[in-house]
């Protein structure tokens, strides 16, 4: 303990060396980390000197940990109650830590005229943080007017308040008094953002971008994408004024809207390297969600860690709801749901509540669920043909901004309309009434004709009922040839069923240029990138060979499917074994019960093409599990090569006897 008293004592020497180190070497979030490393270690609160306990609680709000900066002013304040400055920081960092209340408190002891400007706007973004919109605008009305502040913090208020066209305003308005700042133009890309002017929005974002990668390169913009192995750039207060997280996960949701999931994944990758502690709740929320189709375990997990949060994006109950019933986890819905009442009316839209309702409702009481769907429908119903007619008035009127306003709603109204619909559609669904869902979505195409969502689910419902082939085709053909050029971007099982269309109304000829344009793209692509797995071709043929199969013709069927899954190596997967066991399931079953015969050479077939999905399938999952599971499959059983071996086992048998 000698060496620490002596470490103490020369606690003004190190302060002086960690100012200077400081001093000289801002730009290095690391060199703030250092330096609180060494501070926290000779730090005492009875014997650390004013400079030492300043400088560390500088270094704390510098790297945004914002409570601990608090904890240290709070001492400061203690320590020395006559220097106002360390009530003014101390007020600062507890409503950078969301602590409202307690910073309200700090602000309303200072009595110092001069700040009395700097501590009116303090308890206005106090009052706004809280939700009080009223508080904070009755605080910022009496802020001087010719102050561009003022009128920034209008805008943010009017932004709350729905009023994006007037905030906008505003926003530009301070823009061209106080000139380029970061935050502010980020306030006006999401302004744009929220009037779906998308264009000016990723313009001002790029702005954003182009100027934190010329003036910090040292927070490696864009290596992470590239592959580069880069440290962390950590929270500093560098980083907060370049605006670079903000507009990056700006950017991404843009990108999520237009339905670009790559380039919205690289917007998040493309943003200053930080290790997962060191997220912001919105990054974290948005690699959660976007992540989700490849990492759904993990992006549960982060959406439920930040509901635990205070603050959280307000976002993250309503997306964790519904992707809890997307999985089909409707009763951990219904536990989330119970357990944060006092959140339901706060981050929950009406319709948003009903729909979820309906959706847990319908796992108990499917004809109860319906009539929930359809009481909403109605109400969507309504609000489409208004807002059709207010577009037309709008049109004759020749007002523009009207037009565009009427048809944003109308947009939005069916954006909600559609997922109510399927919903109502997957009831009938499930119970296989396809002629229900087929009148069901009838009912809709005076508002969904123009919907791909709409079109493909018609299609499939069509092409269910087995007796409607062409017309199934007439749903197919637009959306596979609105993709033609880049058709592995089309779902395989689309393109599978409008082959077997194809195949069913006697239009062979387009179902073989069809294939012969999935085999080409297929080619160019494992030319370009050969440890690509890619199934289209192989899903098309599985399911030709299943239609085979489904009609009584296993030798043909069985054929078509061994042939698809050639070479093994890049066509043996999960999706791909599916389809395959299920018709050597039903070829089985059949050979059981005396239903059929096939030839001798079909069963050495069968049992060749099952050795080889042993050899190729030990780490192909059978199954994919669904994120959540309790009981998983056991490791060794849920494997392709396990079934194979299984499936073998009872063709050997069925030989035998």
């Amino acid at each position: 303990m000698a060496g620490m008293v002596g470490f103490e004592i020369k606690d003004g020497e190190y302060t002086k060396t960690i100012y200077t180190m400081i001093k000289e070497q801002r730009q290095d979030g690391t060199i703030y980390n250092e330096a609180i490393q060494v501070l926290s270690y000779i730090y005492d609160s009875n014997t650390t000197s004013r400079a030492a306990l300043s400088l560390l609680a500088h270094c704390y709000f510098y790297t945004q940990d914002f409570v601990n900066a608090a904890n240290c002013y709070e001492q400061l304040t203690l320590n020395y109650p006559d220097i106002e400055d360390y009530k003014v920081y101390f007020s600062q960092a507890l409503y950078q830590a969301c602590l409202y209340e307690e910073a309200m408190k700090v602000t309303v002891q200072i009595d110092n005229p001069e700040m009395a400007g700097q501590m009116m706007k303090l308890q206005a973004a106090i009052k706004y943080g809280e939700e009080d919109v009223a508080g904070a605008k009755s605080l910022v009305d009496q802020c001087p007017a010719d102050d561009p502040d003022t009128d920034i913090n209008r805008g943010c208020i009017l932004y709350k308040e729905g009023r994006y066209e007037e905030a906008l305003v505003k926003f530009i308005g301070a823009q061209q008094v106080v000139g380029y700042d970061p935050h502010l133009s980020y306030n006006i890309a999401l302004c744009h953002f929220r009037l779906r002017d998308f264009a000016p929005a990723l313009k001002h974002i790029a702005d954003i971008i182009e100027k934190g990668i010329r003036d910090h390169p040292e927070l490696s913009v864009g290596m992470q994408t590239e592959g580069i192995e880069v440290r962390s750039v950590g929270n500093t207060l560098t980083l907060h004024e370049t605006a670079l997280v903000e507009a990056f996960n700006l950017k991404a949701a843009i990108e999520y809207l237009l339905k670009n999931p790559e380039a919205a994944k690289e917007a998040l990758t493309d943003m200053p390297p930080r290790s997962e502690e060191e997220l912001d709740a919105v990054t974290l929320h948005n690699q959660a969600l976007m992540n989700m189709e490849a990492k759904p375990t993990e992006g549960f997990e982060k959406l439920q860690f930040l509901l635990q949060q205070n603050p959280f994006p307000p976002e993250t109950f309503g997306n964790l709801l519904l992707l809890y019933c997307k999985y089909e986890y409707y009763d951990l819905a219904a536990d989330v749901l119970a357990e944060n009442a006092h959140l339901t009316y706060k981050f929950l839209s009406p319709h948003l509540y009903d729909f979820l309702e309906a959706l847990i409702t319908q796992q108990t009481s499917p004809d109860e669920a319906y009539r929930k769907f359809d009481a909403i429908a109605s109400k969507q119903t309504e609000q489409l043909r208004k807002f059709t007619k207010q577009v037309q008035e709008a049109r004759s009127n020749q007002d523009d901004e009207s037009v565009k306003r009427n048809i944003n709603e109308y947009e939005d109204t069916l954006a909600r309309y559609i997922p109510v619909l399927m919903a109502q559609a997957k009831i009938y669904w499930d119970l296989e009434y396809y002629q229900q869902v087929e009148k069901l979505f009838r009912k809709s195409v005076e508002f969904c004709n123009e919907s791909d969502v709409w079109k493909l689910n018609v299609a499939h419902v069509l092409f269910m009922q087995e007796n409607k082939f062409k017309e199934a085709t007439g749903f197919y053909e637009p959306i596979v040839r609105k993709n033609f050029d880049n058709i592995l971007n089309i779902s395989a099982i689309v393109l599978a069923n409008l082959c077997v269309s194809y195949i069913m109304t006697s239009q062979n000829e387009e179902a073989e240029e069809l294939m012969r344009k999935i085999e080409k793209e297929e080619e160019q692509l494992a030319y370009e990138d050969p440890d690509k797995k890619v199934f289209h071709l192989c899903i098309v043929n599985l399911v030709i060979g299943t239609l085979y199969c489904a009609k009584g013709n296993y030798e043909f069927g069985i054929s078509r499917v061994i042939k698809s899954l050639e070479p093994y190596n890049k066509k043996l997967g999960t999706d791909t074994w599916f389809y395959a066991k299920r018709c050597f399931l039903s070829l089985i079953e059949n050979l059981s019960m005396h239903m059929i015969s096939v030839r001798d050479s079909v069963i050495q077939e069968c049992i060749q093409f099952l050795e080889h999905c042993e050899i190729y399938g030990k780490s192909v999952k059978a199954v994919i599990e669904q994120p959540l599971e309790e009981h998983l499959i056991h490791r060794g059983k849920n494997t392709v090569t396990y079934e194979a071996r299984y499936l073998k086992a009872l063709i050997l048998k069925l030989d035998m006897e």
